[in-house]
């Protein structure tokens, strides 16, 4: 069995791929520093295939004994998110840089085989045609702090010598939503979808400008996918993780939601000015790999109003659902 180490395990993505990756017959290491909690991982901790170490991402000596033995790294761990990255910019280039790189140095050294970096598609910034669509190829346009540590470290990796023995891969996420053990509420489809079912009035600012969306299973599952892959279909190379159907605008992400909550109540403030404002093209990722999302926001919004309306979270609202 391969053992693959996940950094970042105990968040919103990484529980899910955690348990992606067992259920797949790998062996799983997961290093968190448990900044929001441990709970995700609770139920793993008799699982044989599983070890965790708690550690900071920036502890070169705990990061040393957590690559050896290990084939593969999914490195998730960062200050993720516009909000959190401007509230604590020094932290957030200690982390998404100069740790990710110290990283896959250690990987290099002990010849771990694969990298996949859990990149964004916020790296595209804002469209310069706007009916038209972005892809891989298209021009990088970070506009925040988060996406130029994104871009930059993508540089790092794609620069590297392809001789190396820990071959990378970037992927870049489309915006994310849906049910995970350690569960988010800052995020646009699961934060407008509890609000409404809460019975709030949701104030929706800019609801012209274009995102992507993906549910988490299915970046989770792009990683495993990229895993599994042969190597020389995903080394060095980067993929937009998606669904070219899955472009929504705010305002068609409420008529949406509107359809499961009828009664819902929205208001509109205008704004005319959006830093990220960028649709996503996902076929390179479909026709290399044969990837394919197996949920849609749709299927997110009804699973959100579900956990909300049956009472499922005693206070949708705490704090720990956030990641500021």
């Amino acid at each position: 069995m391969r053992r693959v180490l996940v950094t970042g395990g105990a968040g919103y993505i990484g529980s899910v791929l955690v348990r992606q990756l067992l259920n797949d017959s790998f062996k799983v290491r997961v290093v968190d520093n448990l900044r929001f909690g441990g709970e995700s991982l609770i139920d793993l901790l008799d699982n044989k295939n599983f070890e965790f170490i708690k550690a900071d991402v920036r502890d070169e000596i705990a990061m040393n004994e957590a690559v050896k033995d290990v084939w593969g790294i999914v490195h998730l761990a960062a200050i993720v998110g516009d909000p959190a990255c401007a509230k604590e910019p020094d932290l957030t280039k200690e982390i998404n840089l100069d740790a990710a790189k110290a990283l896959y140095e250690l990987a290099e050294k002990a010849a771990v085989e694969r990298f996949v970096f859990a990149s964004t598609c916020s790296n595209y910034g804002k469209m310069k045609n706007a009916d038209g669509f972005v892809n891989e190829e298209s021009a990088l346009q970070p506009v925040s702090l988060y996406a130029e540590t994104k871009v930059e470290f993508e540089k790092f990796l794609l620069g590297q010598a392809k001789d190396n023995n820990s071959k990378p891969t970037c992927l870049r996420y489309s915006t994310v939503y849906g049910l995970s053990p350690r569960m988010r509420f800052d995020l646009t489809v699961n934060e407008f979808t509890k609000d409404l079912a809460m019975g709030k009035e949701l104030v929706v600012f800019g609801e012209q400008f274009w995102r992507p969306y993906c549910h988490v299973e299915d970046l989770a599952r792009s990683a495993v996918l990229v895993l599994k892959s042969a190597p020389e279909k995903v080394a060095f190379d980067v993929f937009n993780v998606g669904d070219s159907n899955e472009n929504y605008q705010k305002q068609t992400l409420v008529e949406l939601i509107k359809k499961e909550i009828p009664e819902a109540k929205i208001s509109y403030v205008k704004k005319d000015e959006d830093p990220r404002d960028y649709r996503v093209a996902f076929e390179k990722i479909k026709e290399k790999l044969g990837f394919e999302i197996t949920k849609t926001v749709p299927d997110g919004i009804r699973e959100i109003n579900y956990i909300i309306k049956n009472g499922f979270l005693s206070n949708p609202d705490d704090g720990k659902y956030k990641n500021i």
